[in-house]
């Protein structure tokens, strides 16, 4: 154990001293909007900005699209020279810029757009009430406190607070993107900014609680339409294209989209790496978000594990028994049904369809989700872990047993499933560690697992090396243990063969 618990040691110091490691990063080219074409320009997966810019992709410039699942990766990117400008709305673009002094924001506007919450068609009655809402905290001012008290002079300084007495009655399920500050974003743990203010304005008006669900921006409009959630709000703003799937509400406020390349000029000042770690990890209790995460992924993947192994041994012992007797041939064609459509799709679909179509109008735990979205995926490659081992196993003990009495059954548990078990620990080992790992999309779902964990670290301070080294590390130090018990267990087992 101290063996690998040094080598991860060695890894973490490597990794920390890469952090000082600076490369160069290309100058600016990018000094217009005109300037756009036959470059490599960074979008935040499913906006506007995305939408817009493609047209460049068709005009036989050369450019290149980059689209990112957040505004802060294309920014991360922007910064390590990796694409040379990023189109975006101008209030996130402004508290990018604000906490990174080596990009500026170009005079130019790319575009103007309005804002507006998407509800399902479904949902004609809801659309009316928001509407309602928004009009009154419109007319007597509300919306443009809230707005004043995130941008401008006056920020901070009228903060939207809930009204006394309101009688509430069932929950509003907002779904949202928390990486697009001032309109959605982390402080202290909690969700806030204009459109989580709004949202609270008008759950207050309709005499209801307000719910706000984190997920990414392209799957808000599916958590909308499948009932998930009653709308969205996140900067989201009306298009042809969007209205084929979803409505809109009123709009609320306009914004525009601008260009924000590198500034040749700025005085670049990364700081040391303890204070990055303070920053990130220290301040307004950060670490939370972390063990928040990890607390999740263990969960997930303890529960999945054990429910793989239960999935995954049934189907075994069905394939195995029809292979060596021919029965229960209905069981066996179900069995090789299900591992051609687990094995044959990405672990992410399966989430996704289980979350939003099977479960898609149930109200459900979404680590209950998880689990048994995990679980299900690990089943198909248990079964063949557990089937291989049950099948090394050389036909002359089960005609060596059946000689001496025993029941296809008892040669089964006694004989047989001992030796299988030993033969397939490695394998059945590594699949934990690989199921480990694959709950890191959880995220798609607004599940705050280890990585999304270090993700909204990375939103609230624009920095990339450590929240994704930290996780990296937690990552490691649980397959090092792993490995070294499962090493352990195996060198038991080879001394009672003695």
């Amino acid at each position: 154990m101290r063996k690998y618990m040094l080598a991860a040691l060695c890894c973490i110091m490597s990794l920390f001293i890469l952090t000082g490691c600076k490369s160069s990063v290309p100058e600016n080219t990018v000094f217009s909007v005109d300037d756009l074409s036959g470059k490599k320009i960074g979008v935040q997966l499913g906006t506007t900005g995305d939408t817009l810019v493609s047209d460049y992709e068709e005009d036989g410039s050369g450019t290149v699209v980059e689209r990112y699942n957040k505004g802060n990766d294309a920014i991360l990117a922007l910064k390590q020279g990796k694409i040379d400008a990023v189109v975006i709305d101008v209030q996130p673009a402004q508290s990018f810029v604000k906490t990174n002094s080596e990009l500026m924001i170009l005079n130019e506007e790319f575009v103007t757009e309005d804002y507006a919450m998407c509800i399902s068609k479904n949902k004609p009655e809801l659309k009316a009430s928001i509407n309602e809402a928004l009009n009154v905290i419109k007319a007597n001012g509300t919306l443009d406190k809230i707005i004043d008290n995130y941008i401008g002079e006056n920020a901070g300084k009228t903060p939207y607070i809930s009204p006394d007495g309101v009688k509430r009655n069932g929950t509003l399920v907002m779904a949202t993107n928390a990486y697009f500050k001032p309109y959605e974003y982390y402080d202290n743990g909690k969700i806030v900014g204009i459109d989580a203010d709004m949202a609270q304005a008008v759950a207050d008006y309709l005499g209801m609680n307000l719910k706000i669900e984190d997920m990414e921006f392209d799957s808000i409009i599916t958590a909308v339409q499948s009932g998930k959630a009653d709308f969205g709000a996140a900067g989201m703003t009306v298009t042809a294209e969007r209205l084929k799937n979803i409505d809109f509400s009123d709009t609320y406020t306009t914004s525009k989209q601008v260009v924000i390349v590198r500034d040749n000029d700025a005085i670049k000042n990364s700081g040391n790496v303890v204070e990055k770690f303070k920053n990130d990890f220290l301040t307004d209790n950060r670490y939370q978000f972390v063990l928040t995460g990890l607390k999740n992924t263990v969960l997930i993947a303890f529960c999945a594990a054990l429910m793989g192994i239960v999935i995954g041994f049934v189907v075994a012992v069905i394939r195995s028994t029809h292979d060596k007797t021919g029965t229960l041939k209905i069981g066996n064609f179900i069995c090789n049904l299900y591992l051609t459509i687990i094995r044959g799709t990405p672990t992410m679909v399966q989430l996704l369809i289980i979350y939003y179509v099977i479960f898609g109008s149930v109200s459900i735990n979404k680590i209950l989700v998880a689990i048994l979205a995990f679980g299900i995926n690990s089943g198909a490659y248990v079964a063949e872990i557990f089937r291989s081992g049950i099948m090394s196993i050389d036909n002359g003990q089960f005609e060596a047993a059946s000689s001496l009495g025993l029941s296809y059954k008892k040669t089964f548990i006694y004989v047989i499933l001992p030796q299988a078990f030993k033969n397939v620990l490695p394998a059945l080992a590594n699949e934990f560690i690989v199921l480990l790992k694959e709950t890191s999309i959880s995220g798609y779902i607004g599940l705050t697992d280890l990585t999304r964990g270090g993700d909204i670290i990375r939103s609230i301070t624009y920095d990339a090396m450590l929240p994704l080294l930290v996780v990296a590390l937690v990552y490691l130090v649980m397959v090092v243990i792993l490995s070294a018990l499962v090493k352990k267990l195996e060198r038991r087992l080879r001394s009672n063969e003695r």
